[in-house]
C-alpha cells in the first residue's frame, strides 16, 4: 500500500509530537519512519543515510550512545533533526539564573 504526500505528512507530524512529548522513542520513531514512509530496508536506508547498517542497527534497537550527527542524517529524509526541548514549564520568577547563583545551576535543576 502506497501512502499519499499528505498521509506521509500526517505521520511524520505525529511522529514528530510524540517524539516531542515524550510518548515515543527515538528508536520506535526512526524504525516507524523507515518502515511506513520509506518502505526501505535497513540496508537500503543506511546508504541512503551515509550511516553504517550497524549504526542503523543500533539506533532502532535504542543500544549504544549514537551521535547527533547519526540521528540527525537518519531524520534529515523526513525533514526533521534533533533538537531542544523543554521537559516541564518554568516560571520567569523561579527559572535558575547562572549570573545569579554564580554561574551554578541548583542540583535540582541539572
Amino acid at each position: 500500500m502506497s501512502m499519499t504526500v499528505a498521509e506521509r505528512t500526517v505521520l511524520i507530524e505525529s511522529i514528530q509530537e510524540a517524539l516531542a512529548q515524550g510518548t515515543l522513542e527515538i528508536s520506535d520513531a526512526v524504525r516507524q519512519l523507515r518502515v511506513e514512509v520509506t518502505g526501505l530496508h535497513q540496508t537500503q536506508f543506511a546508504k541512503m543515510c551515509k550511516i553504517s547498517v550497524r549504526t542503523l542497527v543500533h539506533i532502532e534497537h535504542g543500544e549504544g550512545n549514537q551521535t547527533l550527527k547519526s540521528l540527525n542524517a537518519v531524520f534529515r529524509p523526513f525533514g526533521l533533526k534533533m533538537g531542544v526541548v523543554r521537559i516541564r514549564r518554568v516560571r520567569a520568577d523561579t527559572a535558575p539564573s547562572l549570573a545569579r547563583d554564580g554561574g551554578k545551576l541548583d542540583a535540582a535543576v541539572r
